[in-house]
């Protein structure tokens, strides 16, 4: 925890003794500018704004699930944490400080003045920050948390911290189901960002952290008996369609804003993704249906015949969310267009043309270079050149200036539910679902498209919305979802429809599933560990051929194919990175005795980043390693 040392500071003896006949006195424990108090409603803005904290870790996030490369935060990249810096750890900041007490005093005060609203709108806000945090994190201080005059905080562990997430979202829509007989006017709707103050919404939005809580868990050997119905329950008084999604509104403004931050973290003018962040391979194989072929014996891609210079290796024979026939009705997934940046048509002429869209040119970076293993790849905002106002305008889709922030949507939710299914071998309700998930990402996609001008070069998506909507309407007919047999239909299908709907503002929740499913590493125990799975030099993972693995086309950077075979840095022992280390300026600097007790890998050991958080084990966690 962040610790806040308080000092009483004493005035000279001599303003109080002197003698004077005024009768008004300084009242030096009030301070307009710091109150000690002030009503509940008013902390509810500035605690829903602290979620662009959420973007400020996908620089971390992005690069370990392969949606990002980056030139910036390359350790991330390479499944290694440094412990001598905060950069990626945005959420410790956000939930234990930025939040922290004004949310505390925002519900307490609310229960106390029987303002059942406002208390479980907290209480919603609460499960969510928190769940997002101990995914990210692992071991978190929840008992401790808060508790004044402490010197040292004890962690708790994650089975604790799930169940509390659960109650908190539970709580809330106790809270919020009550009757509330106070006239809240616009004290409510005028400062919640999120819903603007509809219960429903917010009953919606809790019962959403509770899908996206259980369904870390999926994994686990008593998932179908322990946890399965209670998500499925929940599911389905949840989202049911993108007017329910949980999307933070900002006030945008570019330069003329009065502060930066009213900006979109992945707007122009804040310039976060310039070019330092970028699409890696891995996003463009998969939006494109070019999940590359190996030859298992030496693990090399297998070239084109005859040679082709964009498609220059063997399309996989089973592609799974599109192909390169992209001329045949159904065959196209148009998602691409919004959320990947193409140097393709660049003063915008053909926007309106699908055919022409169809055949724009995506390139993929490296994990931390801009230059991948066929082209460069440009920034989001489709240039060669580092974003900026002058160039991009205020950007496009979600990496614009005013575009909401994303913390939940319908499809997630939907494919949370298919997995369920899955795992309950209720495939035929899987397979509903999963529609159901595509139709509500296509839909999505097609809510942020801002186009550019025709013969400008100033910005914008390069397709409009009629356009994309037509291409989406058929896509969804076609022989990727609706018309995909139910006997070829998988967990894959699941899961990277999931991936895809995730990008890249879902980059958390993406590597929560990559984690839980141990990036599909071929290993023989309960979960990888050395010698079963990675050793100092290599991961063994799955070959895309094996109907067990879950990520097509998916490889670690030590993996045993071609652009991979690099090492990790040696303090991993060979192990990819399963957390992130908590804050560096509250943890390693004031709390280090606590961390250094965690087990079953201590929280100030070299491969800390490396210990298998509880979610991920399929029985608990083990007390040594």
């Amino acid at each position: 925890m962040i610790k806040k040392i308080s000092i009483s500071v004493l005035l000279a003896a001599s303003l109080l003794l002197l003698n004077t006949s005024c009768e008004d006195w300084l009242d030096v424990n009030q301070n307009v500018d710091a109150p000690a108090y002030v009503e509940g409603y008013l902390y509810l803005a500035g605690i829903e704004q602290q979620y662009q904290g959420l973007y400020w870790d996908i620089r971390a996030a992005g690069p370990l699930t392969q949606m990002m490369g980056t030139t910036s935060m390359t350790y991330y990249a390479e499944h290694y944490t440094t412990v001598g810096n905060d950069n990626g750890a945005e959420q410790w900041r956000m939930v234990y400080w930025n939040q922290g007490m004004n949310l505390e005093n925002m519900i307490n005060q609310s229960i106390a003045n029987e303002e059942w609203t406002l208390a479980g709108i907290g209480y919603a806000i609460k499960a969510f920050s928190w769940d997002q945090m101990t995914k990210y994190h692992g071991e978190l201080i929840l008992k401790d948390a808060f508790v004044p005059g402490l010197l040292s905080h004890r962690y708790d562990y994650q089975d604790t911290i799930y169940t509390a997430v659960r109650n908190w979202a539970y709580k809330a829509i106790e809270y919020l189901e009550m009757p509330d007989n106070n006239d809240y006017g616009t004290r409510i709707s005028g400062n919640d960002y999120i819903y603007g103050g509809k219960k429903d919404l917010w009953i919606k939005f809790a019962y959403g952290v509770i899908v996206r809580n259980l369904t870390s868990l999926t994994n686990k050997t008593d998932f179908s008996t322990a946890y399965a119905q209670e998500l499925i329950t929940a599911a389905g008084k949840s989202f049911t369609s993108n007017a329910d999604n949980a999307t933070l509104t900002i006030g945008g403004g570019g330069a003329t804003a009065a502060q930066s931050g009213y900006n979109n973290f992945w707007g122009t003018t804040r310039a976060n993704l310039s070019r330092s962040y970028f699409q890696h391979e891995y996003a463009v194989q998969v939006f494109t249906g070019t999940v590359p072929k190996y030859d298992q014996a030496t693990g090399n891609k297998i070239a084109s015949v005859p040679t082709n210079t964009y498609y220059p290796y063997q399309p996989a024979d089973k592609q799974i969310i599109c192909d390169t026939n992209v001329m045949a009705v159904g065959h196209y997934d148009p998602r691409v267009a919004v959320k990947l940046g193409t140097t393709s048509d660049p003063t915008y002429d053909n926007m309106d043309v699908i055919n022409s869209i169809k055949r724009n040119k995506y390139y993929g970076g490296a994990f931390s270079s801009t230059t991948g293993p066929i082209g460069i790849a440009p920034s989001f905002y489709g240039r060669n050149a580092t974003g900026s106002t002058t160039l991009d305008g205020s950007g496009r889709w979600l990496y614009r200036d005013d575009a909401p922030y994303i913390l939940m949507t319908s499809a997630e939710l939907k494919f949370c539910l298919a997995e369920t299914y899955w795992k309950l071998g209720m495939k035929a309700e899987a397979f509903e679902a999963f529609k159901s998930g595509v139709k509500d990402d296509l839909e999505f996609s097609a809510n942020y498209i801002k186009p550019g001008t025709k013969g400008a070069t100033a910005g914008g998506d390069k397709i409009t919305k009629p356009v994309f909507v037509t291409a989406a309407n058929e896509y969804l007919a076609g022989p990727f979802v609706e018309g995909l047999p139910l006997a070829d239909f998988s967990l894959s299908h699941i899961m990277m429809q999931k991936w895809v709907a995730l990008y890249p503002w879902g980059a958390l929740e993406a590597w929560v599933d990559e984690r839980k499913y141990h990036y599909d590493i071929d290993y023989s125990g309960e979960y990888p560990e050395t010698d079963d799975g990675y050793n100092l030099n290599a991961v063994t993972q799955k070959w895309d051929s094996d109907p067990d693995k879950v990520y097509k086309g998916f490889y670690l950077a030590p993996a045993q194919v071609q652009h991979r075979k690099v090492t990790y840095n040696t303090y991993n022992q060979g192990s990819p990175c399963y957390r992130v280390r908590p804050r560096y300026n509250s943890e390693y600097m004031w709390n280090k005795p606590s961390l250094e007790g965690l087990k079953p890998i201590s929280g100030t050991a070299d491969n800390y980043q490396c210990s298998i958080p509880w979610f991920a084990y399929p029985g608990e966690m083990p007390t040594t390693k």
